[in-house]
């Protein structure tokens, strides 16, 4: 078996829980591969992120940033989350309990009965080009934030107009990032077991109100006008667009596996008071 492990950048705490769980597994018969940072954390060698595709499991150690970190490189493996953050919607095991949950992984893992969780991902592709599927977001929006640095868009459902004016952006989330970037722009709370898209406009000079459509819905963001455009996906630049430019955004696979116990929604949300 083999297991990826990705500890929070500059985290102490986080590097020695590592340390802990890669001494276990080893133990244990587990071939385990750290990614580069972490490897550079605890004095050995590891691997690009992306290598943890072809993992059996992969643990993150830190907050969500830390986990969507990890899930980009491991797309369909299945991901236990630690929570070393503040939150932890998307890390259910707490620190005291990571080496219990993992090695109740490892074994489920080994008798041919692990159980994961789908989660959906959502992509942007544009005339020529797809962008790497995100889990809690995408961001069609000019190249900074505030006075001077919007765009014009044509937001369309489905092919259908929706909204379009001057605005910062256009945010499409998953119901897994409603939480997130989502939620500070002012969209709607959607409950993770929820299948839909949310569609929310970023300080729109004329904006529609955010938007929940179903999973399987097209989402059509046509720059009109501005300097330039980027696309983000879950807080990385993905792409940059000369306008105009059309960009359509949709659920894509391969989805997200989560491993573990999940998280407790309304609890994790209590925390973010």
């Amino acid at each position: 078996m083999n297991v990826g492990i990705v500890a929070q950048r500059g985290n102490r705490r986080a590097a020695e829980l590592a340390s802990d769980l890669r001494s276990r597994l080893v133990d244990a018969d587990v071939i385990v591969r750290l990614d580069e940072a972490t490897g550079e954390a605890l004095g050995v060698d590891g691997v690009p992120v992306s290598a943890f595709s072809s993992c059996d499991l992969v643990v993150s150690i830190g907050g969500d940033g830390t986990f969507l970190f990890a899930a980009r490189g491991a797309l369909d493996t299945p991901l236990l989350g630690v929570n070393l953050g503040e939150v932890g919607f998307l890390n259910a095991v707490p620190p005291s309990e990571a080496v219990e949950a993992v090695a109740d992984a490892v074994d489920a893992f080994r008798a041919g009965d692990l159980v994961s969780r789908e989660v959906p991902r959502i992509a942007a592709r544009g005339e020529g080009w797809t962008g790497e599927p995100a889990t809690n977001e995408i961001v069609v929006q000019g190249p900074r934030r505030g006075r001077g640095g919007g765009v014009s868009v044509e937001v369309r459902v489905d092919g259908s107009p929706y909204a379009g004016g001057d605005a910062d952006g256009v945010l499409v989330a998953t119901p897994t990032g409603s939480t997130a970037y989502n939620l500070s722009e002012g969209g709607p709370l959607v409950h993770p077991q929820a299948e839909a898209l949310i569609v929310t406009e970023m300080c729109a000079a004329e904006g529609m109100p955010p938007l929940v459509i179903p999973p399987d819905g097209e989402v059509t963001v046509a720059v009109t006008g501005g300097d330039r455009a980027v696309v983000v996906s879950d807080g990385r630049i993905s792409r940059e667009l000369a306008p105009p430019a059309e960009v359509r955004i949709e659920t894509s696979g391969p989805p997200m596996r989560l491993a573990g116990p999940q998280s407790d929604f309304f609890r994790a949300l209590n925390k973010l008071d």
